[in-house]
């Protein structure tokens, strides 16, 4: 009887200063049954504020998520998930340890959608994704799984999923978590991410996943996820005006 197969999908929220404020990891099966997660805010990071506030982008519309009013009003939202017992405090060396019991454990894969940046920020803050032996990008795996398709094309045809041109002019179309979960589920109509880390792990990377592994094995999927690059998703490629 075959091993069974476990993967451990992360996602950060990270600061101004490229750290991670908010982290969350998922271990699931191949049938995209949970069997244990963490959901967590970091200790020294979340909740010093003045040293560490949470990314804002001080050219952004006040109204929206990524705003510096945004940024209070996620904050508001964290505040709020730890008085209802939905998050946690946790320090690094806490978060370490739980990786270590599920390594232990599951022994699982690695991934997140866009597996670089989250790394890159767990690096910064001491969370160690090394441990993971076996990892892959899931942005990168779903792409090269569907993006270039004639169905995914039509996709984003019939629901405008189209990024502003450049000041170059280059004008590609969306691989993110939101349309890719869009298309892989068939609800067009399904809501942007919360980005909160654990909301938007079990309500889209993981829905990606599922997809993607009822479909390939895990060797395909890992020798098949080929690094992005924005050229080959350009309109003017891939659209006939």
């Amino acid at each position: 009887m075959a091993k069974k197969q476990f993967f451990l999908i992360i996602d950060t929220e990270t600061t101004q200063d490229n750290l991670v404020a908010d982290f969350a990891a998922v271990i699931c099966d191949r049938k995209g049954r949970i069997h244990n997660q963490c959901a967590v805010l970091i200790d020294g990071v979340f909740t010093d504020y003045e040293k560490h506030p949470l990314f804002f982008d001080s050219s952004a519309s006040p109204d929206t998520i990524w705003s510096r009013s945004g940024a209070d009003r996620r904050y508001a939202t964290y505040e709020n998930m730890v008085a209802e017992g939905s998050r946690m405090i946790a320090s690094v060396t806490a978060v370490n340890r739980w990786l270590e019991r599920a390594r232990g454990k599951y022994n699982p894969a690695l991934t997140a959608y866009n597996l670089a940046f989250d790394v890159d920020k767990m690096d910064n803050t001491g969370i160690d994704s090394t441990i993971f032996s076996q990892r892959f990008c899931l942005w990168h795996a779903a792409a090269g799984k569907w993006a270039r398709s004639k169905k995914y094309r039509q996709f984003i045809l019939d629901n405008h999923g189209f990024n502003a041109p450049t000041k170059m002019g280059n004008m590609t179309y969306k691989t993110n978590a939101e349309i890719m979960t869009r298309f892989v589920l068939g609800q067009p109509d399904l809501e942007n991410e919360p980005h909160t880390a654990l909301e938007d792990i079990i309500g889209y990377e993981l829905p990606i996943l599922q997809k993607l592994v009822s479909l390939d094995s895990l060797e395909k999927i890992i020798a098949n996820s080929s690094a992005y690059n924005w050229r080959d998703f350009q309109v003017k490629n891939n659209f006939k005006v």
